[in-house]
């Protein structure tokens, strides 16, 4: 595989970066948060108004477009994670624009039948994508009177009702393996830009932060740690750029989330602790990456279960 990125890829994301600079950032995010609990009028939690600059700018269906496909939509997803972009840009440029063939207008939501608990976007959600078993159901109307549940983990989550989930229109030829696979690499190029972003925000904090006359990131120890995150860091995300170009194999799809799930526990332990007790506060804005990846982690039933299906797909050559 070829680690540097081409003209194409390198104009995209510089594209991409651009409207997020302007559209997105902690500053956007601390705004949605406070909107929120104003209780604004129709201020949920979630930015639908960079998700319509996402989709007018063609970044959404990036996908589908000829030249391009599932690696473009994973470099994109990592880059509006890194922005701290509450959308479900992965869900709908990754996940549904592979097993549907078309992308959403509007919010999208990944749940599993055998995985109860709160979901990510599911009171937003115009469409919610449901492995069930081994099917695949879609729901295009989801239910508006679902039960919101607080959270500080910066996405906005609802529970949804086990009738729900069972109900909806099954997707011919597609089955919940693939949606696992696919929702696999979503999430794990959601963390990996959620990871970049909180390592180099500390990297800077440690560069600025002085104690015994030099700045922090002056001692080897430091360094040391900040080392060990970067290549865990980078590791994951080109276990998704390599999962994203092969159109995600199951096995490729569950290592490269077990690894990045893993990355992600480590990295937000070492973060928080070499930015002391600031790091723990939510007037620094770490928190803004760190705490989604203690979500993202959560996701398909962890990197535990991340790691039995890996286990599954290599020795027994299930798909399940």
């Amino acid at each position: 595989m070829d680690f540097e990125l081409n003209q194409e890829q390198g104009a995209l994301l510089n594209a991409a970066e651009t409207l997020l600079a302007r559209s997105a950032g902690t500053a956007r995010a601390e705004q949605l948060v406070a909107l929120s609990n104003a209780g604004e009028q129709s201020a949920d939690g979630y930015d639908h108004d960079l998700e319509r600059a996402l989709n007018d700018a063609g970044f959404t269906g990036v996908a589908l477009v000829d030249g391009m496909g599932p690696l473009e939509a994973t470099l994109l997803t990592s880059a509006v994670a890194r922005q701290a972009g509450c959308v479900s840009f992965g869900a709908n440029a990754i996940v549904a624009a592979q097993l549907l063939g078309r992308t959403i207008d509007g919010p999208v939501a990944l749940a599993d039948t055998a995985l109860p608990g709160p979901v990510r976007f599911a009171a937003q959600a115009v469409c919610l994508l449901v492995a069930d078993g081994e099917q695949l159901r879609i729901i295009e109307t989801p239910a508006t009177d679902l039960v919101d549940v607080d959270s500080n983990f910066g996405y906005p989550m609802a529970t949804l009702p086990a009738e729900l989930l069972a109900a909806g229109d099954i997707v011919e030829g597609v089955s919940a393996h693939r949606m696992r696979a696919w929702w696999q690499l979503a999430a794990s190029a959601e963390a990996v830009g959620c990871m970049q972003a909180a390592l180099s925000f500390t990297i800077e904090y440690l560069k600025n932060r002085r104690q015994f006359g030099r700045s922090i990131a002056s001692f080897q120890a430091v360094q040391h740690r900040l080392a060990n995150c970067a290549v865990m860091v980078e590791s994951a995300r080109w276990l998704c750029a390599e999962t994203a170009s092969h159109n995600a194999p199951g096995e490729a799809a569950a290592a490269t989330a077990t690894h990045t799930m893993e990355a992600a526990t480590l990295l937000f332990d070492d973060t928080h602790q070499l930015s002391g007790a600031i790091g723990f506060t939510t007037e620094h804005a770490l928190h803004h990456w760190t705490m989604r990846l203690q979500t993202l982690k959560l996701e398909l039933g962890g990197a535990g279960a991340h790691a039995r299906s890996l286990a599954r797909l290599r020795w027994t050559d299930a798909e399940g």
